[in-house]
């Protein structure tokens, strides 16, 4: 069981690192981005990828609880 914790610890913490790297706009953002330069742009990328990971990871985490509760059941 530890084990798995390790790798999902490793797995987040490498996708955390390469974030930035990840285009995050829409359209709209993008073409907001273009005007404002690179540092701005990259630093509205980074934003936009923070502020969807906290709702993505609180839906990953309800639904791994779920998950675990309906195979627990089932036994």
């Amino acid at each position: 069981m530890k084990t798995k914790g390790w790798i999902l610890a490793v797995c987040l913490v490498l996708l955390l690192l390469n974030a930035g790297y990840l285009q995050a706009q829409c359209s709209i953002c993008t073409k907001t981005a273009s005007q404002m330069g690179e540092g701005p742009a990259k630093a509205l990328n980074s934003a936009i990828i923070y502020l969807a990971a906290a709702p993505l990871l609180i839906m990953g985490y309800i639904g791994m609880r779920w998950w675990k509760n309906e195979k627990n059941m089932h036994k």
